[in-house]
């Protein structure tokens, strides 16, 4: 049954409703052209500490009322905010400082929608999240796209060689956290117990025919050590070759990370959520499908206000889990919604799925970061809110920038 609704959520036509009426809405991806990010100089850094603990939830960062009244940034602020850092795997580190052209600044500032209000819980209510156990789901589009981090959170596969995550998976505003040193992603497959043993097996094979050519003796040895693990092993109650259909990872090295600058603490006075987000280079390219960068659109312009993402939530250990929800609120640079999560969810993909320009095909893409459940100052006092960085045209100018370089598939998005 949860496998029908499953299908009945990702494949349903969109319908809006109209003065009362179902009405097929015109829910289409706009091409923008894109400011452009280009590097000016590059300096080499001091290696970091990599003693940072990695923080799941964050305090006192900027919240709705707090953006409202936010200055609009100048072109030399933006320089600054997009300028970053790039870690390599050997500890090495560098900043990058960049230019923006062709970008015309908004003057009306930061605004913000409302549409309800908020409950202090990261699960809203009945828990909503659907755990993929199905092998047809799980190792195909679009959920074969999250990836797990190292550091215990999410992420999305957005090239051949790169993932997108959020920046407080890696980094605590102030220093790298333990274990980005030596940060490794993990592609999901599908595995089976046994099939281990069964390759070890197999190799055991292989050697006793080689054994009883060279040494009958030896070959015998093999044979008794062999029964003697078998014994062991219905004595204990294991079964071989029993398939749980639970996911296991491909791990992957991380050849570099890009985070901007507007993360760090000291250029904004704290951290900032609009820059909870980060680029990992894969050491080696993957084969399988990723999912194409998108510029967040406004609620308005998403059919039923809804997004979706995957990711590894931590109270379901070893599950990929899916969720769906409607936006809230939003700010030019964040969504604050409902999605039920928990921590290991963190640094997902949040996508969204309409129509492509001139086609009747829909197509999937990524519009934010999920940033996860954050308390943020709201009127002088703190509240909880669930929250996604929003991927805007500058920021898809800089990670299509780290992915391509001055290439002009950045040119529009």
């Amino acid at each position: 049954m949860e496998h029908m609704l499953l299908l009945f959520i990702l494949f349903i036509p969109i319908l809006g409703l109209s003065n009362g009426t179902e009405t097929e809405q015109d829910f289409t991806w706009h091409l923008k052209k894109i400011p452009q990010i280009v590097s000016e100089r590059t300096f080499s850094l001091d290696s970091p500490k990599f003693e940072a603990k990695a923080k799941l939830e964050l305090n006192s960062v900027c919240g709705i009322e707090c953006q409202r009244k936010l200055p609009v940034p100048s072109l030399s602020d933006l320089k600054d905010l997009l300028s970053y850092e790039t870690i390599f795997e050997n500890g090495t580190r560098t900043l990058t400082e960049v230019n923006v052209l062709g970008l015309a600044l908004d003057p009306a500032g930061n605004t913000t929608t409302r549409k309800s209000s908020r409950k202090k819980r990261q699960i809203y209510g009945t828990d909503s999240r659907f755990s993929i156990y199905d092998k047809r789901f799980m190792t195909n589009f679009p959920f074969n796209t999250a990836v797990k981090i190292s550091t215990g959170c999410s992420g999305i596969l957005i090239s051949p060689k790169h993932v997108l995550t959020a920046a407080h998976c890696l980094h605590n505003g102030k220093d790298y956290v333990k274990g980005s040193k030596r940060l490794r992603v993990g592609l999901m497959k599908t595995k089976s117990r046994g099939d281990g043993r069964k390759r070890k097996a197999a190799k055991r094979s292989r050697r006793e025919v080689s054994a009883a050519q060279e040494d009958p003796g030896a070959a015998t040895e093999l044979r008794r050590r062999s029964k003697g693990g078998e014994r062991k092993q219905r004595r204990s109650g294991r079964k071989q070759g029993t398939s749980d259909g639970m996911p296991s990872f491909q791990w992957t090295r991380v050849k570099s990370t890009h985070i901007p600058k507007g993360w760090f603490k000291g250029v904004s006075g704290d951290i900032a959520l609009d820059y909870d987000y980060a680029v990992l280079e894969l050491k080696r390219p993957h084969k399988r499908k990723y999912m194409e960068l998108g510029i967040s659109p406004a609620i308005k312009m998403m059919p039923g206000s809804m997004i979706h993402f995957s990711g590894f939530d931590n109270d379901r250990s070893g599950q990929l889990v899916y969720r769906f929800c409607s936006i809230s609120d939003e700010s030019n640079d964040l969504f604050y919604q409902y999605c039920d999560a928990e921590p290991g969810s963190t640094g997902s993909g949040v996508y969204l799925r309409l129509k492509e320009p001139n086609k009747k095909k829909w197509k999937r893409k990524i519009i934010a970061v999920f940033s996860g459940h954050q308390w943020v100052d709201v009127n002088g006092e703190q509240q909880d809110y669930n929250v996604a960085v929003r991927i805007t045209p500058l920021k898809y100018a800089q990670i299509c920038f780290w992915i391509h370089g001055n290439d002009e598939n950045c040119t529009r998005g």
